[in-house]
């Protein structure tokens, strides 16, 4: 599975909010709504949410197998 925990770990060291997301780089709601609630998103948005934050793809999603427990 996705996890997108890297990113709010990535926007808190960066001081950025889901509003910066919003204002910046154009995210939608109901996108950030799906990044919160752990649901698919499109590599277009991944592209966007590196740009806005000057990451890479490893500071926004981490896979974790099926048989990690999850601690978020």
């Amino acid at each position: 599975m996705i996890s997108y925990a890297p990113l709010w770990e990535t926007m808190a060291k960066r001081g950025a909010t889901t509003y910066t997301l919003q204002v910046k780089g154009g995210i939608s709601s109901s996108t950030i709504r799906r990044l919160k609630a752990g649901e698919s998103v499109s590599t277009n948005t991944l592209e966007a949410l590196c740009r806005i934050l000057d990451c890479t793809i490893d500071d926004i999603v981490a896979y974790l197998p099926d048989d990690h427990p999850i601690d978020e």
